[in-house]
């Protein structure tokens, strides 16, 4: 599918500013806010974007990064069948962080399933998806969750990496369970890093234990990498451990940082010194610009060739 500039535009929320300028840059679209009211009584009055005809580009890329995801969806809802209305012939969503994904079996008789009922509600509106590490482990593809004509995963991984070897060009990388280790080996090999992976043993939602495996952290700089961060839990305890263990220091490394002040204090006060993010949630510690990953997804989805630029550190 080929696209050009004129047939599309980026819109996006005005909480999501800055993050919709990078993308739109680096994708080099158009981009564009939508006007947000909120009524006393909670309900929402959208203003898209239009043209001086009224109309939107025949193609969309809305940008709905989806934490604190509750109101967001209905944002995408009226956002989305709106834009049909308006012009719009392919809608694209851009979540970076995609909700509900890690719902996605029955524990107990009667429990909802969010990841197959929040799937087939954006399938419907939108026809395509773009993303970022989603927490998929009991299905192997996003469209298995989420059955929409065209779907993008991109990995925070190698630019996590990239910001590691930056900051400890011989660090060791930790992933803090079996889950990780694709994803732990993908970040190492990107560099050459040595690597392993923890075992993660639960005891109910919350009660975990961490295992270290065979390692030599001793006089290490060791970074906990992850898909993401919520509790922190995880990662507190696999911090004290690697410490135990001699580590030199052990700094943490996110693609989602969910985690809120209290939890990250704790963290800190486990041991971990350093705390980096990508800016797929918008959060004190993002350290990593998703835009250009972002943008050669945007170029995969329209089969542009078009050379992007690599890596984009943000300021401390």
């Amino acid at each position: 599918m080929s696209v050009a500039p004129s047939q599309a535009c980026l819109l996006h929320f005005d909480d999501e500013t800055a993050a919709a300028q990078r993308l739109g840059q680096a994708a080099q679209l158009p981009v564009k806010m939508i006007d947000r009211h909120r009524f006393p009584d909670g309900e929402l009055k959208l203003r898209l974007p239009v043209d001086g005809a009224g109309r939107l580009p025949a193609h969309v890329m809305l940008l709905r990064s989806l934490h604190d995801p509750n109101e967001k969806l209905v944002e995408l809802l009226l956002t989305a069948r709106a834009a049909r209305t308006l012009g719009a012939r392919h809608i694209t969503l851009v979540a970076p962080y995609m909700a509900y994904m890690r719902q996605d079996i029955a524990f107990a008789p009667g429990e909802v399933v969010s990841q197959q009922v929040v799937g087939a509600f954006l399938a419907g509106l939108v026809d395509a998806v773009i993303t970022v590490d989603p927490h998929l482990h009991r299905v192997a593809t996003l469209q298995e969750a989420m059955a929409v004509p065209q779907a993008i995963v991109l990995s925070g991984a190698e630019p996590l990496a990239d910001l590691i070897a930056q900051r400890h060009p011989n660090a060791l990388l930790v992933g803090p369970d079996g889950e990780s280790a694709q994803w732990i080996a993908q970040a190492a090999a990107r560099h050459g890093f040595d690597h392993a992976v923890c075992t993660k043993v639960r005891h109910g939602d919350r009660d975990v234990t961490i295992e270290l495996p065979p390692l030599h952290a001793q006089g290490r700089a060791v970074v906990l990498l992850d898909d993401m961060a919520s509790t922190g839990h995880t990662l507190a305890q696999a911090a004290r451990l690697l410490l135990q263990d001699g580590a030199a220091s052990v700094d943490v490394a996110v693609t989602h940082a969910l985690i809120d002040a209290e939890a990250l204090a704790a963290l800190h006060a486990a041991g971990a010194g350093e705390f980096w993010s990508t800016d797929c949630v918008a959060h004190p510690t993002n350290a990593v610009a998703m835009a250009v990953e972002l943008a050669r997804g945007v170029g995969q989805l329209w089969g542009s060739g078009a050379d992007i630029p690599g890596c984009m550190c943000l300021p401390d």
